[in-house]
């Protein structure tokens, strides 16, 4: 195991612990939950929300301040933890993606979307796989 995926692997678990995979799913309302259902939105293996179609009337404010919510939360703890923001919140970002349910978009690269099938999705290597 390397180097970069035993410190993967220690921020999945801290993250665990600390109740980040509820950090990363919190705050969705309706229109949010149905941009997400409809393939506009999707999760992304930074750790936070991004639109894989271009967003319509009030949905890109309100996937702005979901994302300021998380990172406001990810700063907390990886403050606590005295590790890199960027670095927890991929941590968050390779949970979410670990556990998304089938139907759902996601980007593993920026840019780069695809739609969750009955397998597992390949992860990025930030994510100790």
């Amino acid at each position: 195991m390397t180097r970069r995926s035993k410190i993967a692997l220690a921020l999945a678990g801290l993250a665990l612990a600390m109740g980040g995979a509820t950090v990363a799913l919190a705050q969705m309302d309706g229109e949010v939950e149905t941009a997400m259902a409809s393939g506009t939105v999707g999760e992304q293996a930074d750790g936070y929300l991004g639109f894989a179609k271009a967003p319509g009337g009030t949905l890109k404010a309100k996937v702005d301040a979901i994302n300021i919510k998380r990172r406001e939360a990810y700063t907390k703890v990886a403050q606590a933890k005295n590790v890199p923001i960027e670095a927890f919140a991929a941590s968050i970002g390779c949970q979410t993606l670990g556990g998304l349910k089938t139907g759902r978009v996601y980007s593993v690269s920026k840019g780069v979307w695809a739609t969750k099938g009955a397998a597992p999705i390949q992860l990025p290597s930030q994510c100790g796989a």
